[in-house]
């Protein structure tokens, strides 16, 4: 496909774009935004966005996109519980300050992966007629496993978003999702930035 049209059927496909469509990509934009500056409300502007792309995948998607709308189920499960431990405070500290995974986390994080992928997978070629099983289930592997890293504020869950975003995009393109093929391309800058952010703070409360 030629650059001119590629930008053409981004262009009609941003046209036709729906106000769910928008409002999501402006709170989940916000949403990483604040997860990059390490702000609690990274999850109530989270809950608004991906409970409307939740809609959007299943409603809007011909055929719908299963596993992206489990996986956004998913996200506002994991935004009431990473909002919940986020707020705690043990004396005047936060319970959970951002530190890299201890051994079992890795392994935790890896198990999950590895346990929704076969899972997501299997449901998407037995139980919907999807068209993309593996970018599907790739997506939605890795943001599991980003989601509950991101909850315990470990550094990993951005490498975890950045593999994520990196598969979203052509996804997303595919779909015909244009405006998210955009939002996921600032994700994945958002979530270098992010990275850099939370390691620059680790960094400097260790040389405190």
């Amino acid at each position: 496909m030629l650059a001119s049209e590629i930008w053409h059927s981004f262009y009609l496909n941003i046209l036709a774009t729906t106000w769910q469509e928008w409002v999501s990509f402006v709170f989940q934009i916000a949403s990483v935004w604040f997860a990059r500056k390490n702000n609690v409300l990274v999850y109530p502007t989270g809950i608004i966005g991906v409970l409307l792309a939740a809609y959007i995948y299943y409603f809007v998607s011909a055929p719908p996109l299963y596993a992206d709308t489990i996986l956004n189920i998913y996200y506002f499960a994991m935004s009431i519980y990473g909002w919940y431990f986020w707020t705690r405070k043990n004396s005047n500290e936060v319970s959970y300050p951002i530190s890299w995974c201890n051994a079992s986390e890795i392994k935790i994080g890896l198990g999950l992966f590895m346990f929704f992928s076969v899972i997501i997978y299997w449901m998407l070629i037995k139980l919907t007629n999807s068209n993309t099983p593996v970018l599907d289930t790739l997506v939605s592997s890795t943001a599991v496993t980003a989601m509950w890293w991101m909850a315990k504020r470990k550094m990993e869950n951005w490498i975890a978003w950045i593999v994520s975003n990196l598969i979203a995009i052509p996804l997303n393109f595919y779909k015909g999702f244009m405006l998210f093929t955009l939002m996921y391309v600032l994700f994945l800058w958002l979530a270098v930035l992010g990275y850099k952010a939370w390691k620059i703070d680790l960094e400097s409360k260790k040389s405190v």
